[in-house]
């Protein structure tokens, strides 16, 4: 995309529209999203700045100890692998684009050349696709490495990086289809790199028409799980085998705003910081933007759709209702409510700091009722309220938020 671009475009867009094939993410909800403006007011936008910054603190005080022995020795094992394979991916959050950057790679020797590296974009099915949009044209501008966007649960998907990693092998192996090119997958912790090679594997063998037992990376939704650097092969004319490695995360940001956002989206481990301090940035983030709006129609539409058959839906529905599952769609409705009333009734304070944070309070204690959450202990409620919570944006279920936001390039340009 050369030259100025208009990114805020309709569903009707062929380039959106192939993208939101890619990455899975539901039309009706882009055909919303795609009239509303990202952000609300400065002032709200100020107001969480506040909370971001408050947890950026508890961040700073804990001095890195998510960089473990472990993986300080998976960045040296990382380091001494680097020149000798033939391709890098660097596989990045696309809900934090610049934030996800994998620091080492920032600090490559000569050895190392963007030429070698191409930067993959995953979970897009949980970012806001239009800045995803705006980030890619970004990179292609500032960067000349390749960038393309996956999601690791999408078959199209994973068949284009496929694609984009076998003609990148064969350019470097200089047109040879009988060769054997090794890839490096590197990344922070937790964003997705496992999933990514399973999927690969699991077409790309299918596509070779090769049989026998695959050997599976494991995933999960927890940091740190991936300990050792593993081989898989994901291709065949030539032969690509893709090395999986432990995530790594360096002790010390970039910048202040990155640290809060990592915790967010799940790159540092939860049992080093208070899921309720997490979950209240994640509130600070949704009241700050104007995704919230499109909840109120969806419920309109959901409402007006369902009247037409409501005997067996409502019959049927009831079946399958429990009321400990958080990730059910009624509990889901009736988060996203609660989200959209307390917002809506709050739009004329929320640019004042005080105001703001009694919000965040006031909405916990509706999101408990809605979440069905009764304990003994207020603690215990408060952490299962957080915890459900930060499960249901991880998941994409409260909407498609980036939180890195593209830099503005005559800004960049100026300094």
């Amino acid at each position: 995309m050369d030259g100025p671009a208009v990114y805020l475009v309709g569903w009707s867009s062929p380039a959106i529209g192939r993208f939101l094939f890619l990455t899975g993410l539901p039309p009706h909800e882009s055909r919303i999203s795609s009239r509303l403006p990202a952000l609300s007011s400065p002032m709200a936008a100020a107001a969480a700045e506040a909370v971001s910054r408050r947890l950026g603190v508890v961040l700073r005080e804990l001095s890195g100890a998510w960089y473990g022995r472990h993986m300080a020795a998976a960045e040296r094992a990382i380091r001494t692998r680097l020149p000798l394979v033939d391709l890098v991916l660097e596989v990045r959050d696309a809900r934090v684009p610049a934030s996800s950057a994998f620091e080492p790679l920032r600090r490559r020797g000569p050895l190392e050349p963007d030429a070698r590296r191409v930067v993959v974009l995953s979970k897009a099915d949980l970012a806001d696709p239009f800045e995803t949009e705006k980030w890619m044209a970004y990179m292609k501008k500032q960067r000349k490495c390749p960038c393309i966007t996956v999601n690791s649960h999408n078959r199209e998907s994973i068949k284009e990086l496929l694609n984009v990693v076998q003609s990148r092998i064969r350019a470097i192996k200089h047109g040879e289809s009988n060769c054997t090119g090794t890839v490096l997958l590197v990344g922070i912790p937790n964003v997705g790199k496992s999933a990514i090679v399973n999927a690969m594997q699991q077409i790309g063998r299918i596509a070779a028409a090769e049989k026998g037992k695959l050997k599976h990376a494991i995933v999960s939704s927890h940091p740190g799980e991936t300990r050792d650097i593993s081989g898989y092969k994901v291709a065949s004319h030539p032969n690509i085998y893709v090395l999986d490695t432990p995530g790594v995360l360096s002790p010390r940001f970039a910048n202040d705003d990155s640290g809060p956002k990592l915790a967010l989206t799940g790159a540092i481990k939860e049992s080093l910081l208070d899921e309720h301090d997490i979950a209240q940035f994640l509130l600070a983030v949704v009241n700050s933007r104007e995704q919230y709006r499109m909840w109120g129609n969806l419920n309109q539409a959901g409402d007006s759709s369902s009247s037409g058959n409501a005997n067996t839906s409502r019959s049927h529905n009831r079946k399958r209702q429990y009321v400990s599952d958080h990730t059910q769609d009624f509990v889901v409705k009736a988060v996203r409510e609660v989200l959209f009333e307390t917002i809506s009734s709050s739009k004329d304070a929320l640019g004042k700091e005080d105001e703001f944070r009694r919000l965040i309070e006031c909405q916990f204690v509706s999101l408990q009722k809605a979440f069905k959450v009764s304990t003994e202990s207020s603690e215990d409620m408060g952490k299962l309220t957080a915890l459900k919570l930060l499960n249901l944006y991880r998941t994409g279920r409260l909407g498609h938020y980036t939180l890195d936001h593209v830099p503005d390039v005559r800004q960049e340009v100026a300094a």
